[in-house]
């Protein structure tokens, strides 16, 4: 076992209808603190599969996932939940803020579902928005908010807990050109001060290419791609 978050030998399937479609087959994975990883594939290559697993949300039906060091993926829902909480973040195409709440408290939420204290998470809520540019839109609802910006108050609540590691998946796919390359150059600056691992689904192949290394996922296997 070795790096941040390692994945052993993982097989994952789904029954669709009479057939049994193997998405992952004997995969073996890992991230080192720090490191950017961009995974790519086809559609239906099971990239988003993967990251769940990954993330602990779905269950591999052979093979181990571990976090930290620790074995994640047979832990009971409750303590699962613990440690993607705790070491973790997820930034999605579609962003997921909370509709009803601010900037300010979409960026504390997970600290507050932590118990950290409150006026403790709202302070690194605060900083993580300077840190995104949005320190004038921390009381703006996301509904008031641009594409651009809420994806940047998604990436500051995916660091929120300082997590070894990131998964985002298509986190560029609803912007344009212009806030595709901020948020690039966000993930780039906030990563080198924190020594955040990224890894990274997409289909954007010119923001797979500035990162450290670029993965396909084929036949339910990973393997390097050549960024040239």
């Amino acid at each position: 076992m070795s790096g941040v978050l390692y994945c052993e030998n993982i097989d994952k399937s789904y029954q669709q209808g009479p057939q049994r479609l193997q998405i992952l087959r004997q995969l073996n994975f890992h991230v080192a603190a720090g490191q950017h990883l961009a995974i790519v594939g086809a559609s239906g290559s099971g990239k988003s599969t993967l990251l769940n697993v990954l993330g602990g949300l779905d269950k591999p039906d052979t093979g181990k996932v571990y976090l930290q060091g620790r074995e994640f993926s047979t832990l009971s829902e409750n303590a699962r939940g613990r440690m993607r909480n705790q070491h973790l973040g997820f930034v999605y195409q579609f962003h997921h803020l909370l509709a009803e709440f601010s900037a300010l408290e979409n960026v504390a939420m997970p600290l507050l579902i932590a118990r950290k204290n409150q006026s403790e998470a709202f302070d690194r809520a605060r900083d993580l928005l300077g840190r995104v540019g949005l320190t004038a839109r921390e009381l703006h609802k996301p509904a008031q908010l641009s594409g651009g910006e809420r994806q940047r108050v998604a990436i500051a609540r995916a660091l929120a807990n300082q997590p070894a590691c990131v998964l985002m998946d298509e986190p560029t796919g609803n912007l344009d050109g212009k806030n595709a390359r901020a948020v690039q150059t966000l993930m780039q600056e906030l990563s080198a001060q924190l020594d955040t691992a990224f890894v990274v689904v997409t289909h954007d192949l010119q923001f797979a290419r500035t990162l450290d290394s670029i993965l396909e996922l084929r036949d339910g296997a990973l393997a390097p791609v050549d960024p040239e």
